[in-house]
């Protein structure tokens, strides 16, 4: 017979859990991601094997979408600049940058990027995960060694594995281990032959998304001086939510992003638009251009979305005239720490860095992770939760991403939904020091 596509683990899951919780995932939504999302009703009268839409919407307080700078709007200056390049440029390039598809907005784009994170040049990809999946492969080959954090996103594992290098693990932020796994795989050298490695690409994410943990930056630029490796640092989540001016985690631990072989970011969270970006030297980027897939064969970047992107930054920048960008990182900064800290403070476990604009909630029990969706959702909070195969078994959770937008009095509703619900499913689990210390005001 046919050898399975499937593992018996796998399918288990996906009949006796996946497919019973799925009105928690996938849910349909309309209009603008902003401070409130609205979310479709549906109804399944076969437990989640099907859903019919009521024709009813349900607005409810949005801490499910990327939106950390609150750029994702239908008005103001970024909607405006949008809406007149379409009489201009059309909505696609219909082409690829190495035949028509290069605009000047292209160029004008990069450019802007690159003084941005304090690299000489950018390379902009029109898709956020193929940014990192067709990236790494020109980077490292057969002969090269890719360290990677063990929580790295899966664009980063799916792009170091197609690359063809060796690969190998450290713990998560852990720079001790990964000091030990430099050590042993400097010392030892490629299997079997032991010749020296052709070169060494240490990969890690800026804030990591699952976690809300920030990347160890200092240690790991010490260790680079040390063992002289590149270092490839994913700025997705980390770029215009971290640090004093919105530039990442260079800008946060006040690094010379010249210590940084490549950065990379994408547009879709704190620049409400899509696609990514690499930034590096001109050398490197001028060999990306040529052997980057994305670049090489996928369609170029839209004109609307170049737009996006470009109002968006010049407005972090204080280009535009105005304080509005740095007020948004400044909003966004306040809004995080007093989410972080009262939740904290309610009982509940939580993951990640006090400044990070992701806030994992622990749940653990996988059978929570529908009793909280769906109690959140009845109270009008749309809530992000995470299970296998994204965590194990044993770390499912719910993911806030604070945004910009979120006022104090979104705040304090979400910190009251969410403290009802967490008496509801015994999830105020933390020290009672921490229960003693009450709510900020």
């Amino acid at each position: 017979g046919y050898a399975a596509l499937t593992s018996d683990w796998d399918s288990f899951w996906t009949r006796n859990l996946k497919m019973r919780i799925e009105d928690c995932f996938s849910v349909p939504t309309t209009l603008v991601p902003g401070r409130t999302i609205n979310m479709l009703e549906r109804v399944t009268n076969d437990y989640c094997r099907s859903f019919q839409f009521t024709g009813r919407l349900k607005e409810a307080v949005n801490l499910s979408s990327y939106n950390y700078l609150g750029f994702a709007q239908s008005t103001g200056p970024c909607a405006d600049a949008v809406e007149q390049i379409i009489h201009s440029y059309g909505v696609s390039s219909c082409g690829t940058r190495l035949e028509a598809g290069s605009l000047d907005l292209h160029t004008k784009t990069e450019e802007l990027v690159a003084e941005f994170m304090g690299k000489e040049a950018a390379l902009l990809v029109s898709m956020g995960y193929a940014t990192n999946s067709t990236t790494i492969a020109g980077l490292a080959s057969k002969g090269s060694l890719i360290i990677s954090d063990e929580l790295n996103h899966n664009s980063l594992v799916f792009g170091a594995r197609l690359s063809g290098a060796y690969i190998r693990v450290f713990k998560h932020n852990d720079v001790q281990d990964l000091e030990a796994v430099l050590r042993d795989a400097i010392s030892q050298g490629q299997p079997r032959t032991h010749r020296p490695w052709k070169n060494i690409l240490l990969i890690v994410e800026g804030l990591y998304s699952m976690e809300g943990t920030l990347v160890n930056l200092p240690e790991i630029i010490e260790l680079k001086k040390k063992y002289k490796f590149h270092l490839y640092v994913d700025e997705a989540h980390s770029v215009g939510a971290i640090g004093p001016r919105g530039r990442g985690v260079c800008d946060y631990y006040g690094v010379d992003p010249k210590q940084v072989d490549i950065l990379m970011g994408t547009f879709t969270k704190s620049f409400g638009a899509a696609g990514g970006y690499i930034c590096a030297s001109k050398e490197i980027i001028d060999h990306l251009r040529l052997v980057n897939h994305s670049s090489v064969y996928g369609e170029s970047m839209s004109p609307i979305v170049l737009q996006q992107i470009y109002t968006s930054m010049w407005s972090i920048m204080g280009r535009d005239g105005t304080n509005a960008g740095q007020e948004r990182l400044s909003r966004l900064a306040w809004n995080a720490r007093y989410l972080g800290s009262n939740l904290r403070k309610l009982g509940f476990i939580i993951y990640g860095d006090r400044d990070s604009p992701v806030i994992p909630l622990l749940l653990f029990n996988p059978a929570k992770i529908p009793a909280f969706s769906r109690e959140c959702r009845k109270r009008d909070l749309a809530v992000v939760v995470v299970g296998f195969p994204a965590t194990s078994i044993v770390a499912s959770r719910a993911r806030f991403c604070v945004s910009a937008s979120h006022t104090k009095e979104d705040l304090d509703f979400v910190l009251r939904v969410v403290s009802e619900v967490g008496d509801i499913l015994g999830l105020k689990m933390s020290s009672r020091k921490a229960l003693e210390m009450g709510m900020e005001v």
